[in-house]
Parts: structure tokens; sequence; C-alpha cells
């Protein structure tokens, strides 16, 4: 499929979301702008596979704590072109119709559709910008468009318990015809054939532009929950798209054995199938973890499908007295001066000082840890410091009583801006 078919193309980005479940990350930011992968934001995974698949025509709905994010849009995405065409615009929330604001993704499209409309696209492309993938869109749009749909929904196998009260789940026939759309059940429908999987939606939709106009005239404020479940049985015709089986991205990646560097295919199977939606702590942080290591589930370092974002003016990062970082992502302007932190995600200027131990942890922006500190399976947040001696990590309900949250499966969250001495 080429490029010049993306003219009649735009997608829309839904990143107004609260992410009450990502508390305290979510607190000063929208989930959407929560760090990721070192210098990345959420949002920047969804913007790249738009650029990288062709599409520039995008705009981002937003609503909740929108300052930063629309900051780092305008800093890190500065695409547009009048004469070109190309153009990430970001639609804050503007009460257009009555006095509410957005009541859900398909109430934030339905209060931005003559914006839309008025464009003329031939499919419109909704996107929630707060999942972790790799995804080319243009085989979606071709896939869509074989199949004369009006709205195909792209699907992931997940294990059953996974979907479980988190995920859209989906029952489709043998022509990937959509039959069915729950929304977070608690008992999901499984695959046929598959008992321990179920088939969830993605939260990428798409739609022929008129299907769109006429679904939203429907009541309905939310997509997954009513507006496409109301669409079956109709004369819409909705089909799903196999993300795992149809989803190709051919990239390679640098590898270094016995001191060359060979540049080989990367494992297009695993890496062109990876999603997460990194809605609560514990995903968030076994998504970030995938990250880290020899051989990581999710890579950052192909070449053909780079990940775009803002970037500080930072120098590079050095090791001094001995410091070390394996199995690690360090950005760009950390100091690791005699401390260590083992496969662990730093952000940019984190200062890990002597004797510091840093282990399977996710540090943001600015941190320091001071000498002899230890932070073990925890997120830090922007700006804080951890004490010389403290202990992150280590005795739960003491990290409780300082201040930190601690999630169902142990990790422990140390807000923005935080002071943690010794228990």
């Amino acid at each position: 499929m080429g490029w010049e078919t993306m003219d009649s193309m735009l997608a829309l980005v839904l990143a107004g979301g609260v992410g009450e479940r990502l508390q305290p990350l979510t607190r000063e930011r929208a989930k959407a702008a929560v760090p990721f992968g070192g210098k990345f934001r959420l949002i920047d995974f969804t913007l790249s596979n738009c650029i990288n698949s062709g599409i520039r025509q995008i705009f981002v709905l937003t609503q909740y704590l929108s300052e930063s994010l629309h900051m780092h849009i305008q800093e890190g995405w500065g695409i547009s072109s009048s004469r070109l065409g190309d153009y990430i615009y970001c639609i804050p929330a503007q009460q257009k119709i009555g006095a509410d604001w957005y009541r859900g993704t398909a109430d934030a499209v339905r209060q931005n559709l003559n914006l839309v409309m008025e464009r003329g696209p031939e499919d419109i492309l909704l996107l929630s910008g707060d999942h972790v993938y790799k995804m080319n869109y243009s085989q979606m749009i071709s896939y869509h468009r074989r199949k004369n749909a009006d709205v195909t929904v792209s699907a992931i196998r997940v294990k059953k318990e996974e979907a479980a009260r988190h995920l859209g789940v989906l029952e489709i026939d043998e022509h990937h015809g959509l039959l069915g759309f729950e929304e977070k059940p608690a008992e999901p429908k499984t695959i046929p054939g598959a008992p321990e999987y179920a088939l969830a939606s993605m939260g990428v939709y798409l739609f022929r532009a008129d299907a769109l106009r006429e679904a939203l005239r429907e009541a309905g404020d939310d997509f997954g929950k009513q507006v496409i479940p109301a669409m079956l049985g109709k004369s819409f015709n909705v089909f799903i798209y196999d993300y795992e089986m149809e989803n190709r991205i051919q990239d390679y990646v640098v590898e270094v054995k016995d001191g060359k560097r060979t540049r080989v295919l990367a494992d297009r199977t695993r890496d062109s199938s990876y999603w997460k939606d990194v809605g609560t702590i514990d995903s968030y942080y076994e998504a970030s973890m995938d990250l880290v290591g020899v051989d990581p589930q999710f890579n950052l370092y192909a070449e053909k499908w780079p990940f775009r974002t803002y970037q500080r003016p930072l120098p590079p990062s050095k090791f001094v007295i001995g410091g070390t970082a394996p199995e690690s992502i360090v950005s760009d302007g950390c100091i690791i001066s005699g401390g260590t932190a083992w496969s662990s995600v730093l952000s940019p200027a984190v200062i890990v000082e002597r004797g510091a131990l840093v282990e399977q942890s996710i540090i943001f922006d600015d941190v320091i840890v001071e000498p002899g500190a230890r932070v073990r399976r925890a997120i830090v947040d922007k700006e804080s410091r951890i004490q010389a001696g403290a202990a992150i990590g280590y005795d739960l309900e003491a990290d409780k009583r300082s201040g930190c949250i601690v999630s169902d499966r142990g990790i422990v969250v140390v807000p923005k801006r935080s002071d943690i001495g010794p228990h």
C-alpha cells in the first residue's frame, strides 16, 4: 500500500484520560504524558506509529491536566507545514455540546466531529494515546478497504485473566466479522479452541467517515461500551483486524558480538505483535521491564521504525568512580558516580551516587539517589531525592508510611518531588 493513499486519512488520538489506576504518576499529568522508556512519553509511541505509517494529519484530543502534554507535543512534534498539509494539532476540550466535558471516547469525537469532517477524510483512524506498541497502520487501512468495512477494530489475543475487568473483549465469526463486543467483562468470552485466551480490543478503530457520522448520531459516550456494540445487527460491515497475524514490520537492529557490530533482521514475530495497555502501575512496570536486558521483548533500537520525542539538550551520560549499569537503559545527562543500576530504566539527568544500588526500577528525570541508598522494584517520579542510607522496596509497610504508594504486586511508587529518608 503506497503512502499516496494516506491523503484521505485522518487520525484522532484520544489523549484526555484521567488515568486513575496510574496514580500517583497521573497526579500532575495526563496519562498520555507519563514518561516511559527513559526519554519518551506514552503518546510518543502512537504518534511515531502514525508518522512511520505515512499518516501526517493528526488531531490530539486532550482534556485532563494537559499542560505538559501540549508543551511536549509543541516542542517535540513540530511537523506542521501548511503547504504540505502535514500537522499535529492539540485540541483541548471546549464544551462544544452543552456544559459537559468529554464523557467518554465517543463523546470526545462527537464534540469535534465538525472539525474532522471539514477536512474531508475518506477514513478516520481513532487511537489511544497511552498504549505501547509498534503498528503499521497502513496495513490495517489496506485490510479495511479490501473488506469494504464501515469499521475495523484491531484485536490481540491475551490471557483470559488479563482481559477480565480491564479490556474490551470481542467475539468473532470465521470470516473475522464482529459478533459481540463486551467492555471489561468479569468473565470474558474465550477464543474457540483456545479457552485460556480472549480476543481483546486494542483501542484502535478505523471508521469510514460516513459510518462514523451515522454511528455517533445514536446515544452513547464510549465506543467500546455503546457505539460499536450498537452497530452490530444493523447495516454496518464491522470487521476485526488480527494484529498478531496481519501486522508485520520488517526492521533491523545492530547486534554486538565478539567486539563486532552486525546488522541483523529483528525478531518480527515477537516485536511486531507486542502491545501493552499500561493502565495500571503493575502493567506499566511490567512493560518498562520488557525494555531492558540483552534481548528485550520490545526493542527501542530498530532502524526503520524509530520512536520520536522531545529531547532536552543534555550532555552525554557518564560513569565514574566504578559506577555501572548492567542490563539497563541510561538516558542523557545521567551520572553514575560509584553506584550501580541493574536491570533498570534511568530517565534524563538521574544521579546515582557512591555505594547506591538501584535494581529493577524505573527512575524519572532529575532524581538523585544519594550514597548508600537502595531502591528495588520501584518507580521514582521526577525531581525526587532518595537520601543517603534510605531503602525503598525492602519494607513495604515502611514505604507506605513515608508517603509512597504500593501496588497490588508490591511495586513501590515514589510521588513527584518526594524527599525520602531512612525509615
